[in-house]
């Protein structure tokens, strides 16, 4: 079982943000820290302060020294493929060939209406989605990339420079619908997040991701499955450690604690000494 860290960049400071992920760093047990893609807090006041995340990743970088990174998930209708692959190729030389490219279809209404931003039917979602995912393959891994498609057109475009990891970061694909979302993991995911009611709903998303592994010639052993434990700040930390527990037993490869609101950095060492007795 490996661990991982969330912080959720609502309600809280640039600051507490970076002590956070600095002490995180110190932290063999830590093996990457997450932030999220969204521009309106998820809880509490929704007209609140969120740091945007993907500005924030460049920064984070440059403050810490080891642990990998990423953005859990950066939504794909916010931003043109295109300029998401060189950000994400930026920010992988920023940190030295630490990025973990997490991608999904996109989710929040709330936030594309009030920014004007399309969000369109699911279908027409997923369709966008897999072509973007194509897209930002080919421009991080590939001299020049032309695509013809139904959303998405690139003519022998470039991306310059080339990310440090080769053929491009490992990408995460978060979510858990079964004919789209874990399809498209199938494909091209190197890890899959998705946050589940137990471990029993967690081996049943399982079990059909392997069955689109199976389908497209993927070997699922390539795939590094994940999913988020919330640490909740009334309860002790030992009830995160059980549930974490509870899913390396299900077979979860990793799992990424959600720290609460505003966290200091002294819970990542009770955090860490409750985790010694799953290594």
């Amino acid at each position: 079982m490996r661990f991982a860290i969330k912080t959720r960049p609502e309600h809280t400071t640039w600051q507490e943000i970076l002590d956070v992920w600095v002490a995180a760093d110190e932290m063999e047990i830590f093996e990457s820290a997450w932030n999220w893609d969204h521009f309106y807090p998820l809880s509490g006041d929704l007209a609140g302060p969120n740091l945007e995340g993907w500005t924030m990743l460049a920064a984070l970088a440059t403050g810490t020294r080891r642990i990998r990174l990423g953005c859990q998930v950066t939504g794909m209708i916010y931003r043109h493929p295109a300029v998401l692959a060189n950000m994400a190729a930026t920010v992988d030389i920023i940190s030295g060939g630490r990025l973990e490219l997490g991608l999904g279809a996109g989710w929040n209404q709330q936030e594309c209406d009030a920014y004007g931003i399309e969000l369109p039917p699911l279908k027409e979602r997923f369709d966008l989605f897999d072509e973007g995912v194509q897209a930002i393959i080919g421009l991080l891994g590939e001299p020049t990339t032309t695509l013809r498609g139904r959303h998405i057109q690139l003519t022998d475009a470039r991306c310059e420079p080339k990310p440090v990891q080769r053929p491009y970061p490992p990408i995460t694909i978060g979510g858990r619908g079964p004919k789209r979302t874990l399809r498209s993991v199938a494909r091209w995911a190197q890890q899959w997040n998705v946050i589940t009611d137990d471990p029993a709903h967690w081996r049943e998303l399982r079990e059909i991701l392997l069955a689109h592994c199976a389908d497209v010639g993927r070997d699922p052993a390539e795939i590094t499955c994940s999913t988020n434990v919330r640490i909740d700040p009334d309860k002790d930390l030992a009830h995160a450690v059980e549930e974490a527990a509870g899913y390396a037993e299900a077979g979860v490869d990793l799992v990424v604690f959600n720290l609460p609101h505003r966290a200091k950095p002294e819970i990542l060492d009770r955090l860490a000494g409750a985790l010694t007795a799953l290594t």
